[in-house]
């Protein structure tokens, strides 16, 4: 049963405020404005329509003198894109995916090879999904990251098979380990060239090539169908299995709506993906204008991570800008707060939700608060408002009505209710 539409109706402020902090990071009273009275379709097809520029900064990678330092490089200029860009959904795009196909920087340290991985998250979010997955397959960082590079005839690494079941397509329960060999058997043959060595040939750009003389040629059965398959045909097949679609509504689902899984949501979110072959842009969009999407009870249904806590805070500032020094200092508190940019603490990603809170954690986010709110150093940026940052025009206001501007902000950043989205 797929999901209800919403009612044809105008965006009040509030739920304008809502769909904004859920897929931009955060939000200003102005922007909050100029999308209230639109409908939810409009809204949506606004917000899900953006190019691939991206803003420039002064982090130059590839002029590092180690492969370590280009790694945090790249992981600032990434910030420095969620926090810059005009197109705020793109960046969060490529995080929630960043969390699926997972590549870790412990591994991958080769600036062209987590470049272009990460400029696939951003122009294949709304694409495609299969075409997604077998574009990802393909790219040297996730080539190196999970062993397909090692991967030849005779000598099968499961690796990469492995995870394309477990992780990125089925999941498990819905694959055998005959699968995962045959699987390796066939998807031999895809390798890169050059930029090996990850230490040292950091700045060196690798490309892909399909080695046919590395590939195994023979039959194989695979998710009970059989042939001479190609890599290709088998991260098709893992795609197009229905279980797929089930868990690609679920990571959506609780990207979007709530922690809380839903089984009659993710259940028709599942079969809109499937309708449409895959199609993500019909889909988020399904999504984003559903009934479930902006259900009372799914608001304030997600905990912010620490990039969506840190980033929020600054866009909902106005994007006041923050000089390379500061930004570097953004990335090592949010890896303190327990999210590394491109080095989740495993292939299977972050768990997010519940886990990003701890007792060490909300003591970071408030020392983390007070240097953007009451710091020596921080931002002048546009006051904070309830309705920006906490998606109601009600909220605390005895608690700030005789706060400064500073102090005010500080206690909305620090309270339970930013916390969650």
């Amino acid at each position: 049963m797929a999901l209800p539409p919403t009612p044809i109706r105008q965006l009040s402020p509030e739920d304008a405020s809502h769909l904004l902090r859920r897929t931009s990071f955060g939000t200003t009273d102005a922007e909050i404005q100029a999308l209230a009275g639109q409908s939810p379709a409009d809204a949506a097809t606004a917000l899900l329509t953006f190019p691939q520029t991206l803003e420039a900064s002064g982090f130059a990678p590839l002029e590092a003198v180690s492969a370590g330092a280009a790694v945090k490089l790249v992981q600032a200029d990434w910030l420095w894109q969620m926090l810059y860009t005009p197109y705020p959904l793109r960046e969060r795009l490529a995080l929630i995916w960043s969390n699926h196909f997972v590549v870790g920087v412990d591994k991958v340290k080769n600036v062209y090879a987590l470049q272009n991985y990460l400029n696939l998250l951003r122009s294949r979010s709304l694409g495609n999904f299969t075409t997604f997955a077998v574009e990802i397959g393909r790219s040297p960082a996730m080539l190196h990251y999970l062993d397909n590079d090692q991967n030849k005839k005779g000598h099968p690494n499961e690796n990469y098979s492995r995870e394309l079941l477990e992780l990125f397509t089925t999941g498990i329960g819905h694959y055998s380990e005959k699968d995962v060999l045959e699987g390796a058997r066939a998807l031999t043959g895809w390798t890169y060239q050059g930029g090996k060595n990850q230490n040292q040939d950091f700045a060196e750009e690798p490309r892909f090539v399909f080695n046919a003389g590395q590939h195994d040629t023979g039959s194989k059965t695979y998710l009970g169908q059989t042939g001479n398959f190609a890599p290709a045909d088998i991260v098709s097949l893992a795609t197009n299995h229905p279980a797929t679609a089930a868990r690609v509504a679920g990571k959506l689902w609780a990207a979007f709506v709530s922690s809380t899984p839903d089984p009659a949501g993710t259940s028709g979110l599942a079969q809109h993906f499937a309708e449409s072959g895959g199609d993500l842009r019909a889909t988020l969009t399904h999504l984003l204008t559903s009934e479930a999407f902006y259900s009372t009870a799914n608001r304030a249904a997600l905990f912010r991570s620490p990039v969506e806590y840190l980033v929020g805070a600054v866009r909902s500032m106005g994007r006041p800008k923050l000089d390379e020094k500061a930004v570097i200092g953004l990335v090592n508190a949010c890896a303190r707060m327990g999210q590394d940019l491109l080095h989740p603490p495993t292939v299977k990603g972050w768990d997010g939700g519940r886990e990003w809170i701890n007792d060490t954690t909300l003591l970071l986010r408030m020392q983390s608060a007070a240097a953007l709110t009451l710091g020596n150093n921080a931002p002048k940026g546009e006051a904070l408002t309830p309705l920006s940052l906490l998606g109601r025009t009600d909220a605390l206001h005895s608690a700030l009505d005789s706060l400064n501007d500073k102090q005010r902000n500080y206690l909305m950043l620090i309270s339970p209710e930013y916390q969650l989205i």
